[in-house]
């Protein structure tokens, strides 16, 4: 089939037969797909026109919903994707990591969205900054979408997760997408990319498909672009070096290369379950998408000592691979992505065995299961044995993509770490320990030069996702040889594309621009009490002062039996007096809550449904019987959980003394019903 470029709102196929794109097991041609026509400027200036002003239009919550729902639409059609996932080279167990991965990656970010963001516009970023001696000047860091497109580059190893887990978090934030997938298994994601558009689901311009090079798309960024890219540094350093890149500073973040590391704690000796576990992970971590993922293991550090045990252990284990068509059920590996690739793998492996001794694996010596080695693209999995990592320098700096690991020596835990970081930066180190002052010694050591560790032992490992498993909850990238970009980690990563802005102003204007009241602005007092009031009439900065209450020594007594908690500076005035913060017997902050809640809570039926819990909450001042409290309750931020009949509101609160003076604050939070209640 000839592929087609997806380009402002239309399939479109580039001029000629283009590239030829082969399954990686039969060497039949399965695509031809080329770019040539194509308009780049063009793509770009429909997404910064038509895709941003509709997303943008959205609040969080909204775009957050059309990702899962995306989500969903493309997981009831999963099937075939498998069936073409085959022709990549992947089995079906490599194929579930890379598809029903991606579509739990969309639907993680529309949960995190929906829970951690706004239902409005704008993102307020930490606390307010007091500018000014009496409050009227104060600052806010907000963050709003940017107004260009997002170009994602992605590679070859991943066709559909690697889509996904990039337009998730940048479609949250309101930007629109160009995409750009490796040409060779780009096959892959047209297929899914076509179901996105026939979904429907999101909003014309909202994503764009570039099958194939991308011409001179990166003449025409500009400085509300946003680049992330995943492939070799090589790529990285060119695309990042491009003078319109430079120029126009626009935002470039890359995963890149990666010597990731494995290591075995000294405590972790042959019998113990951490060295099963690490065994197992390595041979997991050659094998799975045939080695070909940016985070597999590529150097297994171990104690010397222990360095026969080990590559006796994963010589067995790995005997019982099975090697061809990935499309037969006993297979276990099938071949890497391409002729190309499985050239490109040898030569480094080449390179390697120039420093170390292959234990494990012939190359490309022995014939698959149900398959042709001559036409598809297979390797065995190879074991290599470095006994002077040291005085080594390839195996520190040479990355070959495919099945392959070497084993290193450590006398020390010193030597570990430095035999680690010498691979330049990576995206992954994984440490197998049950001796939690070996791994923290080593994770002290290994975070500086790693965007993650892992740390695995009998406890977890269970439920542990591995060493090779980016999360969407947390950062994917790692410094230096990695790139020095970070990807995904939640609501961090839908940050990526959106502008941080310090905001100055009064607390008023401040309030308007973020939907959320601050102390300062301006205070509104309803006719109704706020808490007869439905959600989508309660306004922020709606106010209620309540009467006061004195608080009473049998207040603090009763209190003390209701909940059992009779400490001294409660109960007994001489050593409440000996404390330097008291000075005499005070009321329980607990107490304190409860008491404000009587103050200002409607005690008839709705529309608040419920109180769900406090935020922020601190002590300031402590309060002594004969002392009067009083409550301030403000409508500080709304946010209306779409089709649920509800919207959470929370409340800024302030207890205060018979002199003014704030006693405690906090954040009630609570679930208010869409709905006018009757009396």
């Amino acid at each position: 089939m000839q592929l087609k470029s997806y380009v402002q709102g239309n399939w479109i196929a580039g001029a000629g037969e283009g590239a030829t794109l082969r399954d990686a097991t039969t060497g039949a041609v399965v695509a031809h797909t080329s770019t040539d026509g194509v308009d780049f400027r063009g793509m770009l200036e429909y997404a910064r026109r038509v895709g941003g002003p509709a997303l943008r239009a959205l609040t969080f919550h909204e775009r957050s919903a059309l990702i899962k729902a995306l989500a969903k639409y493309l997981g009831e059609r999963k099937e075939e994707f498998y069936a073409l996932s085959y022709a990549t080279g992947a089995t079906k167990a490599d194929s579930w990591i890379d598809i029903e991965g991606g579509f739990s990656t969309l639907f993680t970010f529309a949960s995190k969205g929906a829970r951690e963001l706004p239902n409005s516009h704008v993102y307020v970023d930490g606390g307010v900054e007091a500018l000014s001696k009496t409050g009227t000047f104060i600052g806010q860091h907000i963050c709003t979408p940017l107004e260009g497109a997002a170009v994602h580059i992605n590679a070859f190893n991943f066709p559909v997760w690697g889509m996904l887990e990039k337009l998730a978090p940048t479609l949250i934030a309101g930007v629109p997408a160009i995409v750009k997938p490796a040409t060779a298994t780009s096959y892959l994601t047209e297929l899914v990319f076509r179901r996105i558009v026939e979904s429907g689901i999101l909003p014309e311009g909202a994503v764009q498909l570039i099958c194939g090079s991308a011409g001179d798309l990166f003449d025409h960024l500009n400085c509300q672009d946003a680049v992330a890219f995943t492939g070799s540094a090589s790529t990285a350093r060119s695309l990042r070096s491009h003078p319109n890149v430079i120029g126009q500073s626009v935002r470039f973040t890359a995963e890149t290369d990666s010597l990731n590391s494995s290591i075995l704690a000294p405590d972790a000796v042959a019998g113990t379950p951490e060295f099963d576990l690490f065994v197992r992970e390595v041979v997991r971590e050659m094998t799975v998408k045939s080695g070909q993922k940016c985070t597999a293991i590529r150097k297994a550090i171990v104690p010397a000592s222990a360095s026969g045990a080990v590559i006796e252990a994963l010589r067995a284990s790995l005997n019982k691979i099975v090697v061809g068509d990935p499309r037969l059920e006993n297979v276990r590996m099938g071949p890497v992505a391409s002729l190309a690739q499985r050239h490109e793998v040898l030569q480094q492996l080449g390179k390697l065995k120039r420093e170390a001794q292959i234990v494990y694996g012939e190359g490309s010596k022995f014939e698959p299961v149900g398959a042709d080695a001559d036409k598809g693209a297979f390797i065995t999995p190879t074991l290599l044995h470095c006994t002077n990592a040291n005085a080594a320098s390839a195996i520190h700096e040479v990355e070959a993509f495919g099945p392959v690991c070497t084993i290193v020596g450590y006398q020390n835990i010193d030597e570990a770490i430095e035999l680690a970081r010498r691979g330049g930066g990576s995206l992954v180190s994984s440490i197998f320990s049950a001796d939690d002052a070996n791994a923290t010694q080593l994770v002290l050591g290994l975070a500086p030069y790693h965007g993650r560790v892992l740390v695995v032992n009998r406890e977890c490992a269970k439920e542990s996702t591995g060493h090779g498993s980016p999360m969407p909850h947390l950062i994917h990238g790692g410094p230096g040889r990695a790139g020095g970009g970070e990807e995904m980690g939640g609501i961090r990563g839908v940050l990526h594309y959106m502008q941080r802005t310090a905001l100055q102003g009064s607390p008023h204007t401040i309030a308007a621009v973020t939907g959320r009241w601050i102390k300062g602005a301006r205070e509104t007092s309803p006719k109704a009490h706020p808490f007869r009031i439905p959600f989508h009439d309660l306004k922020i900065g709606d106010t209620f002062h309540s009467g006061e209450r004195e608080v009473t020594v049998e207040d603090i007594e009763r209190f003390a039996n209701l909940s059992g908690d009779h400490f001294y500076a409660h109960m007994i005035e001489e050593d409440a007096k000996r404390n330097p913060f008291f000075g005499g017997r005070v009321a329980h902050g607990y107490f304190l809550i409860s008491a404000a809640a009587g103050l200002f809570v409607e005690p008839q039926y709705g529309p608040v449904l419920a109180n769900y819990g406090l935020d922020y909450l601190h002590f300031m001042k402590p309060v002594k019987p004969g002392d009067r409290v009083k409550v301030r309750i403000t409508c500080k931020e709304k946010s209306l959980r779409t089709g649920k009949g509800y919207g959470e509101v929370r409340w800024d609160t302030e207890i205060t003394n018979h002199n003014g003076e704030i006693v405690a604050a906090y954040d009630v939070l609570t679930i208010v019903s869409e709905q006018a209640m009757p009396n």
